[in-house]
């Protein structure tokens, strides 16, 4: 048997998946075949990432969820099962978070943002396992950062500190990596992967306007550049394919080298 990365047939959830780096996944998971359900708080987003995307309402829909309600999740769960007969995938993309400063940081602000980047992957994996226990190829794959693997530089943030990475963040996504590897041994006889995704320095358009920032991010790199939304979507694809069948449990890191030194 040959595996590929041909996704026909598979049907993939994906929270977040119309943002920055979350539309360019979703475009290559429906280019490679797969139904994938963007779930998400709003519609409108979704209609402005997609709404001239050829599969748009065919291989491709909106599913209103909001991962900080374990009832959205479910109902969103629940809608899609009964429209596509089984769910293949989860794509834990999404995350929310108050507050940056490590310094002015409220209880409030902390507590926000484990909650959104941390216990919401937790929701959203729980509510999903009935589901992928009836799939032939179940995948979970899980978005971490590379600020759950390293702290950041803050030479690089000095003269940038409205864009100092927050701690509740970094604390958070390196929850996700355990998070996964946990998963991974408990669901791992059932058949079911469940792996990470680290991507690196993927500044959106807005901050690119920084050159220096800009410069400063991509010489941490090996590469010396930063990332395109489309040098992550690979990975996606990969970890959702047959061609993984074999991997779990790991972490897969997309930094153009940042983290190797």
């Amino acid at each position: 048997m040959i595996y590929t990365f041909d996704l026909t047939g598979k049907v993939i959830l994906i929270t977040g998946g119309y943002g920055y780096l979350g539309k360019a996944a979703t475009e290559s998971l429906v280019h490679h075949g797969g139904t994938i359900y963007v779930l998400g708080r709003s519609e409108e987003k979704f209609i402005a990432a997609f709404s001239g995307h050829t599969e748009n309402g065919k291989r491709l829909h909106f599913q209103k969820c909001d991962v900080s309600k374990t009832e959205s999740i479910e109902q969103a769960y629940s809608l899609i099962n009964e429209q596509e007969k089984g769910i293949d995938v989860l794509i834990n993309n999404a995350f929310y978070l108050d507050g940056q400063h490590p310094l002015s940081m409220t209880d409030d602000q902390w507590q926000t943002g484990i909650d959104g980047t941390l216990n919401s992957v937790f929701r959203c994996i729980r509510e999903a396992i009935p589901y992928l226990k009836k799939s032939e190829s179940p995948r979970i794959i899980n978005v971490s950062s590379m600020y759950g693997v390293v702290a950041p530089d803050f030479s690089v943030y000095e003269d940038y500190q409205e864009m100092l990475n927050p701690p509740h963040y970094g604390a958070a996504k390196a929850g996700v990596v355990q998070l996964s590897k946990y998963y991974a041994s408990y669901l791992g006889k059932q058949g079911i992967t469940v792996n990470t995704i680290t991507p690196g320095p993927y500044p959106p358009g807005s901050v690119q306007e920084k050159k220096k920032f800009i410069s400063l991010l991509s010489e941490k790199t090996l590469l010396k550049r930063i990332g395109k939304p489309e040098d992550l979507a690979g990975a996606f694809v990969f970890l959702a394919s047959n061609a993984s069948a074999y991997i779990t449990g790991q972490n897969i890191v997309v930094d153009g080298g940042w983290t190797a030194t």
